[in-house]
């Protein structure tokens, strides 16, 4: 169960962008990159565009924690990597088309379809 509550899910989720950052070893945070987000159901979902050598995706991955923050919601978060088998990601990718179709296939198709899935976080909140 997700422990967004429905009002950041809504913000969050309608935010075109979303700020994310992840914590060093001694937890501070690294510097805020913008990335675009969507929300399926109760998660929310991000995605690397530029794959998994992208420098703040691997950070993420290896801190497995940090921040998020988009239309005045900031929340720390844990990031969760979703399998490339989950049955979620066909709704994922509606999610982005739904959402960002407006700036383009060339842009759009860079966070869906096959070679998306293994670059998937879900964004799990921390419980405070």
């Amino acid at each position: 169960m997700s422990a967004w509550t429905e009002s950041d899910l809504t913000t969050i989720g309608d935010a075109t962008e979303l700020q994310a950052t992840s914590r060093r070893k001694d937890g501070s945070l690294r510097n805020y990159v913008t990335i675009w987000g969507v929300r399926v159901g109760d998660d929310i979902f991000v995605r690397s565009a530029y794959g998994a050598d992208n420098p703040w995706f691997r950070r993420a991955v290896t801190a497995g924690a940090g921040r998020v923050r988009a239309g005045g919601v900031e929340r720390d978060v844990t990031f969760i990597r979703v399998g490339p088998d989950s049955s979620t990601h066909s709704d994922i990718d509606a999610a982005y088309h739904t959402k960002y179709d407006r700036y383009g296939p060339q842009i759009v198709g860079s966070v869906v379809g096959e070679h998306a899935t293994e670059v998937t976080l879900r964004l799990d909140p921390h419980i405070s």
